[in-house]
């Protein structure tokens, strides 16, 4: 018996080795398969996000030139003069830009002056004081507000705001005010609900929900324990607010203030339904004016020739400032960043 078990063995051995390592060599095969497909699927993922930033920055590069090139016959003819030329004679070909830049500076300063305190209350009060019931409804709500088409809240503007606002604010303000020294001016100009300060507080209506949302969001990502540890030190909401929140989400506050400014300074329908689309300097709050984006959006379809030039000029002018305004959020952010390091 012991024999024959130990003349079996060999031949089991040099049997069952072969079909071992044939194995081991098929394992080894997949393997550097599935590595090489890994390693051709990785380079195909790097590729595609690539070639999309890629195709990013080559669609920002064409919008620029575009603008550019239809904008230079305007900038060629009037050169810097254009941007503090306040005439605009569209029979005489004599255009300026100086009215359509302060309307939309005025315009969308106002919507931030009256919108940013309101969207910094509303974010306030839905993390630090409001009941957990009314929390998700008012949340939904304000982003539903965002969601409104521009040209409903114009619609709004003119129709319904317009009317009382003329009636129960310019009317008695205007009386008020008019024979003040220093301010009076400001309160001048036809009461018909239509001019700066309405477009303006259109615009706040407009911009809010977004400040709001972003404020909400960036106020939620502060660790509870900073709050926590500051109300257990006897501080008040507003002290944790300013101390500890506020601080801590200063660049998520700060983006969401620019964004809502992006937003107003590039609004067309609404703004054109209540700025009251006069070509000339406005003198008062409740005077009439106009803005880049509603010059474009009334005069572009009659356009042809040196105006046509000239709105491609308003329109690459409003990309500027835009451009000028983010890029100054950035730096005020780094500028932030550096002064907390040190």
């Amino acid at each position: 018996m012991n024999t024959t078990t130990s003349s079996a063995d060999p031949s089991m051995a040099s049997t069952s080795s072969p079909s071992s390592g044939a194995r081991e060599q098929r394992s080894d095969s997949a393997m550097r398969a599935v590595a090489r497909r890994q390693q051709w699927q990785d380079i195909v993922f790097h590729r595609l996000t690539q070639a999309f930033s890629l195709l990013v920055l080559v669609a920002l590069a064409g919008i620029i030139v575009s603008l550019f090139l239809n904008a230079w016959p305007t900038f060629k003819t009037f050169g810097l003069g254009f941007l503090w030329t306040v005439e605009w004679d569209i029979v005489n070909e004599q255009y300026g830009a100086a009215i359509a830049i302060v309307g939309t500076l005025l315009s969308a300063g106002i919507a931030m002056l009256f919108g940013v305190p309101l969207a910094f209350g509303i974010a306030l009060f839905l993390t630090e004081t409001c009941p957990v019931w009314l929390r998700r409804p008012l949340g939904t709500a304000i982003e539903l507000l965002a969601a409104v088409p521009s040209i409903i809240y114009g619609m709004f503007g003119l129709f319904v705001f317009a009317p009382v606002f003329a009636d129960h604010f310019q009317v008695p303000v205007r009386e008020l005010m008019m024979g003040m020294p220093l301010i009076g001016w400001l309160f001048g100009g036809a009461p018909n609900g239509l001019g700066i300060l309405a477009a303006g507080i259109i615009l706040a209506f407009m911009v809010l929900p977004f400040i709001a949302a972003v404020m909400r969001d960036v106020f939620e990502i502060t660790p509870p324990i900073l709050r926590e540890s500051a109300y257990g030190l006897g501080c008040t909401t507003w002290e944790v607010v300013a101390k500890v929140v506020l601080p801590y989400t200063q660049k998520g506050v700060i983006g969401g203030i620019m964004l809502g400014l992006g937003r107003a300074l590039g609004e067309t329908m609404a703004v054109t339904f209540v700025i009251g689309n006069a070509n000339r300097m406005p003198t008062s709050l409740f005077s009439p004016g106009t803005s880049i984006a509603s010059v474009l959006a009334n005069e572009f379809g009659e356009a042809e020739g040196l105006h046509f030039n000239t709105l491609f000029a308003l329109g690459f002018l409003l990309f500027c400032i835009t451009f000028v305004v983010l890029a100054l959020a950035k730096w005020m952010i780094i500028r932030a960043e550096k002064a907390k390091g040190a």
